[in-house]
C-alpha cells in the first residue's frame, strides 16, 4: 500500500517507540498456554492463553483489561463461557498476566490519525500494521472503549477452541467419533450412551491436545448468555469488602510514602534540608524526585507530615506567571492566526465564504477538566536487586512495566506488575507518573515494600489534564435554512503528544492527533461545503486522556452550534438534525427513538425547556434529550436525561445501562462545575469543595434505551458522556432564551 508522508512519519514514530520499549512480537510457534499456565494453583491446567480449568469445573477466565466498575471482567468471562458452554455459576475471573498475546490492536487502530479506511476493518494493511504493533508492544491496555471490540473475536475463540479440546479428549477416553459427543453446562455427554463426563475431569487430558485453529462460533441464535443480563463477577467482593484496589494492598513490614512537589507546572526540585527530616516520628528514609522530594514512613500519616513539613525551594521552569487568563488569550489568539491543521475539507467553504452573505458566528470555550478518581493515586513498589514488584490500579500494566524497567535498568521481564481492581480510571491511570515515582522511591530502601499515597490535593492539582479548548464557528445557510457551508476551527493542546512525550524522551513530533477533531470533523450530517481544523497549542500545563476526550468538549461545541443554525432556520431542532441525515438511517433511528421516548412533540409548560443532541463516539451512536425548569431564582434544575444508545450487539445490558447512566452523571458534573484554573502557574483547586461534584439534591431522573440496530459492536464506556452538555445548553436555551457557549455553567450563575 502506498503510505503518504503524514502515514511514514507517524508509523516510523511509534515503531520508534516500540523499539524503544523493548519488546518483541509474539513468536508464532509460542504455545500460549504456558503464558496462563505459569499463573496455575490448586490443580488448575490452561487450555489456552485465557482459560484454566481445576478438576472441580470451575473456570478461571485471564481479563487482559482492567476492571473500574465498567463491569468488564464479566463481559469478557461472559463470551468466553458462551461458546464454552460452561454454567455461569461455576466461572471466575482473575487478572491476566503482561504479554503480547492479550495486547489491545483496537486500542492502537484507533489510535492514529491515519487517512480514512486506512485502519478501518481488521483486514486492511493499516490495521494489520497497527496489530502487529501492538503485539510488539506487549500493548495490554484498557481505553478507548475498545475492550469488547478487541475481544469480541479472540476470546470467543478461545472458549470455542477449549470446548472443542475438552469433546475431543471426551471421545478419545470413550472410543468414540468427537461427531457424537456434546458440550453443554460444563459437561460432555455422549449421545448414543448417554455416558458423561465433567470438564473438570476432561481438563488434564484436554490440555495435552493441540488446539484448533478455526473452531467453529455459535450463531447469534444460539446464544444462553451474550444478551442476558447476568450476575457481574467483581459486586459480591465489592459490596463485602473482599476486593482489593490499590488502596487496599498489604504486606508484612509494608512501608509508606508520602510527596511534596512543585506546584508550579513544570517546576522542578532546587533543594531541601534533609537533616531536618530525617529526625521526625516514624521517617526512614527521604528520597529526592525531579519534581520535589518524597518522604519513607512506617505510616501514611508520619510520611505526609514529616512531607508538609519539609522546608523545600523549586525552580518553577519559567512558568511562575502562568494563569488561566493567560492560556485563555492565546488560544484566542490562536483560533484567529494560528497554524492549523486541516482534517477535513468537503467541497469549497473557503470559496463560498469569501462572497458576501448572512453568516452565523459563534465562539465557544471549555476549561481545563480533573479526572478526580473517587479512589486516591497509589502505586506500591518493590525493588530487590534487578527484580521489581508493582502493585497498582492502572490501565496499561505493558507501560507500567517498561517505566519501571527504565528507571532501575532492568530487562522489562524482571518486572511483574499486578493490576488490582481501579476505583476509577477515566484515563488517568493510563499514565505512568505513579509508577515512576513509587519505584524510584522504592530502590531507596531496597527489598521492602513502599505503598505511595497522593492525597486528594496531589492528585487534583497534579492531574494530566482535559484540554482548555475554544472553538470558533462560521455557517451560511441555504434557501431552505439548511447549512450550506460550515467552518470550525478548534485550538487546544495535543492530548496524544503530551501523553506520549511523558513516555519517550525523544517523542517530539509534532503528528495530527484525531482526539483534538473527534466528533467534530467525523459528524454525520449533509453539509456540502465543509471545513474543520485544529490548531495545536504549547502550553505547560500536562493534558491526558479523560472520558472521552476530544468528543467530550466537540460534541458541546458542534451540536450547540447545530442548534443555533435550526433557531436561526426557524426549524424544530429535532427536525432540522433529521432532515440532515436522509443518508444514515442509523443514526436516524436513534434520533427519531429519543424524540418518542421523550414525547418531542408534546409542549414543554412555561419555565421549562427541552434539548436535543445526537453524537457518534468509539463506534456507537447517542442521542440524549435533556429537561429542564427554571427555579425562582433564575438557575437551572435538570430534570430528566432521556437516552437512546445504539452500540451494535449488546453483551450484557444490565452493564451497559449501568455505563450510560455513569457516563451522564460524570458529564453533568463537568458541564455544571468543572473548572480547573491556574493563577501564578499552580493549580487553584485543591478537594471537592473546589472542584464540586453532582450530588443527590440535584441528580436528575436517567432514562436509558437499547436500541441495536445490526451496526458492528461499538464502544460503551465513554460514549454517555459527550451529548450530555449539548443537550443540556440546549434545553437551556429552549426555557430561557439564554445562548450558553462556555462551560462550566456555574460561571453564567445558572446553577445555584
Amino acid at each position: 500500500m502506498a503510505m503518504s508522508r503524514r502515514k511514514f512519519l507517524l508509523t516510523t514514530a511509534v515503531a520508534g517507540g516500540a523499539l524503544a520499549v523493548g519488546y518483541v512480537a509474539l513468536k508464532p510457534e509460542e504455545d500460549t498456554r504456558l503464558v496462563f499456565q505459569k499463573t496455575a494453583r490448586g490443580g488448575e491446567v490452561a487450555l489456552n492463553a485465557w482459560i484454566k480449568i481445576d478438576a472441580t469445573g470451575t473456570v478461571t477466565v485471564a481479563a487482559p483489561r482492567a476492571e473500574m466498575g465498567q463491569g468488564i471482567y464479566t463481559a469478557l468471562a461472559m463470551l468466553v463461557a458462551e461458546e464454552l458452554d460452561v454454567d455461569w455459576k461455576s466461572v471466575r475471573v482473575e487478572d491476566a498476566p503482561v504479554h503480547p498475546v492479550y495486547a489491545n490492536r483496537e486500542m492502537l487502530r484507533a489510535a492514529l490519525p491515519f487517512e480514512d479506511g486506512y485502519h478501518q476493518g481488521e483486514n486492511t494493511s493499516g490495521a494489520q500494521f497497527m496489530g502487529w504493533l501492538a503485539e510488539m508492544l506487549s500493548a495490554q491496555g484498557t481505553g478507548g472503549s475498545t475492550s469488547i471490540r478487541d475481544a469480541w473475536e479472540p476470546m470467543r475463540n478461545a472458549g470455542a477452541c477449549a470446548r472443542h479440546m475438552l469433546v475431543t479428549a471426551a471421545a478419545q477416553k470413550w472410543n468414540v467419533p468427537a461427531a457424537d459427543c456434546q458440550a453443554a453446562d460444563g459437561v460432555i455427554t455422549h449421545k448414543g450412551s448417554g455416558k458423561t463426563l465433567t470438564y473438570g475431569d476432561l481438563a488434564t487430558s484436554a490440555s495435552s491436545l493441540m488446539p484448533p485453529e478455526n473452531p467453529p462460533l455459535k450463531n447469534a441464535a444460539d446464544y444462553k448468555l451474550i444478551g442476558k443480563a447476568v450476575p457481574r463477577l467483581d459486586i459480591a467482593d465489592k459490596t463485602t469488602g473482599r476486593a482489593i484496589f490499590g488502596v487496599d494492598v498489604k504486606t508484612d513490614g509494608m512501608l509508606h510514602a508520602a510527596v511534596n512537589v512543585a506546584p508550579v507546572m513544570g517546576g522542578s526540585l532546587k533543594s531541601y534540608d534533609k537533616d531536618a527530616l530525617g529526625g521526625m516520628p516514624g521517617v526512614v528514609a527521604v528520597v529526592a524526585l525531579p519534581t520535589g522530594i518524597a518522604v519513607v514512613a512506617d505510616s501514611w500519616w508520619h510520611a505526609k507530615k514529616a512531607a508538609d513539613s519539609a522546608v523545600i525551594e523549586f525552580n518553577d521552569g519559567g512558568n511562575g506567571s502562568l494563569s488561566s487568563e493567560g492560556i485563555y488569550k492565546l488560544l484566542e489568539e490562536n483560533i484567529q492566526s494560528g497554524d492549523p491543521f486541516t482534517y477535513r475539507n468537503d467541497g469549497d467553504a473557503e470559496e463560498v465564504f469569501e462572497h458576501n452573505g448572512d453568516d452565523i458566528i459563534a465562539n465557544y470555550q471549555v476549561p481545563y477538566l480533573a479526572h478526580a478518581c473517587m479512589e486516591p493515586m497509589n502505586c506500591t513498589a518493590r525493588v530487590v536487586g534487578d527484580n521489581v514488584e508493582i502493585w497498582m490500579p492502572n490501565q496499561a500494566p505493558f507501560l507500567m512495566r517498561y517505566l519501571a524497567s527504565r528507571i532501575v535498568d532492568t530487562d522489562v521481564e524482571n518486572v511483574q506488575v499486578y493490576t488490582t481492581y481501579l476505583g476509577g480510571g477515566f484515563g488517568r491511570r493510563a499514565e505512568g507518573d505513579l509508577a515512576e515515582q513509587a519505584v524510584r522511591i522504592a530502590m531507596a530502601v531496597p527489598g521492602k515494600t513502599v505503598k505511595l499515597l497522593w492525597s486528594r490535593e496531589d492528585d487534583m492539582r497534579h492531574d494530566m489534564y482535559r484540554p482548555a479548548a475554544r472553538s470558533m464557528f462560521r455557517a451560511r445557510l441555504d434557501d431552505k435554512g439548511r447549512p450550506f457551508a460550515w467552518f470550525n476551527r478548534i485550538a487546544g493542546q495535543v492530548p496524544t503528544k503530551s501523553f506520549t512525550q511523558r513516555i519517550f524522551d525523544f517523542a517530539t513530533l509534532d503528528m495530527p492527533d484525531n482526539t483534538s477533531s473527534e466528533g467534530s470533523a467525523d459528524m454525520p450530517y449533509a453539509i456540502p461545503n465543509l471545513q474543520v481544523q485544529h490548531v495545536p497549542v504549547t502550553l505547560p500545563v500536562p493534558v491526558g486522556f479523560w472520558r472521552s476526550v476530544g468528543h467530550s468538549y466537540n460534541a458541546f461545541f458542534t451540536e450547540s452550534f447545530m442548534d443555533e443554525l435550526a433557531v436561526k432556520a426557524g426549524q424544530d431542532p429535532y427536525k432540522y438534525r433529521r432532515d440532515l441525515l436522509a443518508a444514515h438511517p442509523d443514526y436516524l433511528a436513534v434520533l427519531d427513538r429519543v424524540a418518542s421516548e421523550a414525547d418531542w412533540d408534546l409542549p414543554m409548560h412555561s419555565g421549562r425547556g427541552r434539548g436535543i443532541a445526537l453524537h457518534e463516539s468509539f463506534g456507537s451512536l447517542v442521542a440524549q434529550v435533556a429537561e429542564v425548569s427554571v427555579l425562582p431564582d433564575d438557575t437551572i434544575q435538570l430534570d430528566r436525561v432521556i437516552c437512546v444508545v445504539d452500540c451494535g450487539r449488546v453483551i450484557n445490558p444490565d452493564t451497559v445501562v449501568a455505563q450510560i447512566e455513569g457516563a451522564i452523571v460524570f458529564g453533568l458534573s463537568a458541564a455544571l462545575y468543572g473548572d480547573i484554573t491556574l493563577t501564578d502557574g499552580a493549580v487553584d483547586q485543591g478537594n471537592f469543595p473546589d472542584y464540586e461534584m453532582v450530588r443527590l439534591n440535584n441528580m436528575p431522573k436517567i432514562e436509558v434505551h437499547l436500541a441495536p440496530s445490526g451496526r458492528p459492536i461499538g464502544g460503551i464506556g465513554e460514549v454517555g458522556t459527550p451529548p450530555l452538555a449539548p443537550a443540556l445548553a440546549n434545553a437551556i436555551f429552549n426555557a430561557t432564551g439564554k445562548r450558553v457557549r462556555e462551560l462550566p455553567l456555574s460561571k453564567a450563575g445558572l446553577v445555584g
